[in-house]
């Protein structure tokens, strides 16, 4: 089921974020799934299929979830703006305070300001990540967008499904599918953040 929220569609409620992985757990690389060259390639293909299945692209607005949808959202932008000389509005968002796993985090959570600079009521948003995993993640970041206000229609756009849902969540734009095990995990690595581009399949040691 494709991730599309009409006007008349109730309020999504909040339950969020995908657990949080320990940073300490050891992992040892299994293959590199992405280099720089085919993440660009992917972003080329998908801003094709926005560009195709986009009605009024005067109406259209990016919102990268923090952190690695935001560089992802910027770079699109870019791409539709050299398609066809437009420029798409892109915020961005932070769904630290909407999780479900605050306060097994940390005792002090940073949270990153969310940067919106345009009206969301009314618009026709794709919500871009890196990786979709268990849902959750998207479930939160839907009930911070609805807080900022009412868009005529939200997409899911995201560079990795690696499938696993929890929820009833899926992504209209999809870059790549990758079937994963519950001891794999998936690092994608953008050059704002990383200094590299890269998407790595790892698994648990």
């Amino acid at each position: 089921m494709t991730l599309c929220y009409a006007d008349s569609e109730p309020r999504p409620v909040a339950l969020q974020e995908r657990p949080v992985s320990n940073p300490m757990v050891p992992t040892r690389e299994k293959a590199q799934l992405m280099s720089a060259s085919e993440i660009d390639r992917t972003l080329v293909r998908l801003a094709h299929e926005i560009l195709e299945k986009t009605d009024d692209l005067h109406r259209l607005a990016f919102i990268g979830i923090r952190r690695r949808g935001v560089p992802l959202a910027l770079r699109l932008a870019e791409k539709i703006m050299n398609l066809e000389n437009l420029p798409i509005p892109v915020g961005f968002l932070d769904i630290n305070l909407y999780r479900d796993d605050l306060s097994t985090v940390s005792e002090k959570p940073v949270h990153n300001a969310t940067e919106i600079n345009f009206p969301v009521t009314g618009k026709d948003i794709i919500l871009i990540d890196d990786v979709l995993y268990t849902g959750r993640t998207i479930r939160a970041a839907l009930d911070a967008l609805f807080d900022q206000g009412r868009p005529s229609r939200v997409q899911l756009l995201v560079l990795i499904d690696r499938g696993w849902r929890e929820l009833p969540i899926e992504a209209r734009y999809v870059g790549r599918m990758v079937q994963t095990s519950a001891n794999e995990i998936i690092e994608v690595k953008l050059q704002e953040i990383d200094q590299h581009d890269k998407v790595l399949l790892v698994e648990k040691t």
